[in-house]
C-alpha cells in the first residue's frame, strides 16, 4: 500500500516524499489506521519493520495545525541511542510540518539537564525519553503532562528485560487519565501481555513476523573455540574487503574494547562502544560508523535495538547470545529495508546448547562451518553436555518463554 492510500495530509506526505519512502510497511499498513482513529494498539514486529514511522506518522499527521505549547506525546524507550534515533527520525518526517520535539535520557551534563528542563516545562509537542531519566525530572515536581494525548511504549519487551516496569507505572500515574496508549514490541513474552492488559484498553492487536531475522540475511554459523575468533574475524574480512560497515556484537560490555583492540592490534581499526562511554563519546562513535570513516564497531545487545543505521554489510555475533530472542536483533542489524546482509555467528563448545535453542526459535537449522585449515580444526557439534548448564528457558512459536500465553494473530477483522 502506499502512503497516499492512509489518509495522510498533503504537508507529511510532501516530507516522506522528500525523504524517499513511496510504499508502506506492513506494519505501518497495518497501525497508522488504527493510531488515526485514536484506539489503543499493541504491536509486535521484528526489527527493521518500520515500527518507529508506524507510530511516528499518525502522531504528526495528528499534530498538524496544533496552536499551544503543551506536550502532546510522550514516547518511552529502554536506551539513550533509541532515544536519539527516534528524535532524529521526528525532525525529518516534521521538515514542513510546525512540531517540536526533545530527547530526554540519562548520561548527559548540566547543561543538558537544563535543557530537558524547558522542554519539560515550556512544552515540545513530543517528548521522547528513558524511564529514569523522565521519572528524575517528574520527581522535581515542574514536568507538565496534563495535556498529553499520547503514550507511545517502543521496545517494551527490552525496557521490561531492563527492569522498568515500575518505573513505566510510576510515569503513567503522572498522564490524564484519557489518553491513547501504544504498546510497540519486537517480541511478545507473558510479561508483556500483562503489563498491556494493564495499560491498555480494548487495544487492536498486530503480530507480524514474530522473532524471525529478515528474509534478505545471509545466516552462517562457525564452529571455532575462542582463540580462533579474531583471526577467523580477519579471515572472513579478507574475503570480503569490499564491505564497509561491519558490526560485532559481544554479549558482555567487558568485552567489547578487548576485542576491538586485538582486532585493531591485527590490523583491523575498530572501534567499540558500550555504556562505559558517556553520551558524547558514544555519539560521536556511531557518527563515525554512520559516515562510514569507522569501518568495524563492536557493541553489546543494549545496542542491538539502538543503532538505526542501513546499509550494514555484516554482523558478527562474536559470541553466542544467552537470549535467543537478542539473536534477531542483532542480526537484524544487517539487511534492513528489503536489502541483503550477512550474519555470521561463532559458536564455541559452552555455547552451543543456547545456539541450538536459537535455532528452534528461527525455525532453521544453520550449516555448522569448520574455520580454514590454516587456523586449525573447531570443537564439533554437540550442545547435549551444556543443556545443564543453560539458564534460559526455550521459547515457542509465538516467540513467548514456553509456559507463558501465545500472542494474538492479526486481528480478524482488519481488512486490507
Amino acid at each position: 500500500m502506499k502512503f497516499t492510500e492512509l489518509n495522510l495530509e498533503p504537508k507529511l506526505l510532501e516530507a516522506i516524499s522528500y525523504m524517499g519512502f513511496e510504499n508502506a510497511t506492513p506494519v505501518q499498513e497495518l497501525a497508522i489506521p488504527v493510531v488515526l482513529k485514536n484506539q489503543d494498539l499493541i504491536a509486535c514486529a521484528q526489527t527493521g519493520t518500520g515500527k518507529t514511522a508506524a507510530f511516528i506518522l499518525p502522531i504528526l499527521n495528528k499534530l498538524i495545525g496544533k496552536e499551544d505549547q503543551s506536550t502532546d506525546t510522550l514516547i518511552v524507550v529502554p536506551t539513550r541511542e533509541l532515544a536519539v534515533q527516534i528524535e532524529q527520525q521526528i525532525q525529518g518526517l516534521s521538515y514542513f510540518i510546525s512540531v517540536t520535539s526533545a530527547a530526554v535520557y540519562g548520561g548527559g551534563s548540566g547543561s543538558d539537564w537544563e535543557q530537558e528542563k524547558r522542554a519539560l516545562t515550556q512544552g515540545a509537542d513530543i517528548i521522547v525519553a528513558t524511564p529514569g531519566k523522565l521519572l528524575s525530572h517528574l520527581k522535581m515536581g515542574y514536568v507538565k503532562f496534563d495535556k498529553v494525548k499520547h503514550l507511545i511504549l517502543d521496545e517494551a519487551d527490552r525496557m521490561l528485560d531492563m527492569g522498568f516496569v515500575d518505573d513505566i507505572n510510576k510515569i503513567i500515574t503522572y498522564l490524564p487519565k484519557q489518553h491513547q496508549s501504544l504498546l510497540f514490541s519486537a517480541t511478545m513474552p507473558a510479561s508483556i501481555h500483562q503489563l498491556a492488559s494493564s495499560i491498555l484498553h480494548d487495544p487492536f492487536k498486530i503480530a507480524l513476523s514474530i522473532s524471525k531475522p529478515a528474509a534478505g540475511v545471509d545466516q552462517k554459523a562457525f564452529l571455532t573455540f575462542d582463540n580462533q575468533k579474531i583471526d577467523l574475524i580477519k579471515h572472513l574480512l579478507k574475503e570480503r574487503d569490499h564491505y564497509d560497515s561491519i558490526l560485532v556484537f559481544s554479549s558482555t560490555k567487558s568485552k567489547v574494547s578487548e576485542i576491538a583492540r586485538e582486532l585493531s592490534r591485527n590490523g583491523l581499526k575498530a572501534s567499540a562502544i558500550s555504556s562505559n562511554l558517556d553520551q558524547n563519546q558514544r555519539e560521536e562513535v556511531l557518527r563515525g560508523f554512520r559516515s562510514k570513516r569507522i569501518r568495524i564497531l563492536v557493541a553489546t545487545d543494549v545496542m542491538s535495538r539502538g543503532i538505526d543505521i542501513k546499509e550494514i554489510n555484516l554482523v558478527i555475533n562474536y559470541d553466542v547470545p544467552n537470549d535467543a530472542e537478542d539473536y534477531v536483533h542483532r542480526v537484524g542489524r544487517t539487511a534492513r529495508a528489503k536489502t541483503k546482509g550477512e550474519a555470521i555467528t561463532f559458536i564455541q563448545p559452552r555455547d552451543m546448547y543456547a545456539f541450538s535453542i536459537i535455532e528452534e526459535l528461527i525455525e532453521n537449522q544453520l550449516e555448522k562451518r569448520q574455520p580454514p585449515d590454516s587456523l586449525g580444526a573447531g570443537p564439533k557439534w554437540d550442545p547435549k553436555p551444556f543443556k545443564k548448564t543453560f539458564s534460559k528457558k526455550p521459547f515457542n512459536k509465538s516467540g513467548s518463554k514456553k509456559g507463558g500465553k501465545k500472542f494474538y494473530s492479526k486481528n480478524k477483522n482488519h481488512k486490507k
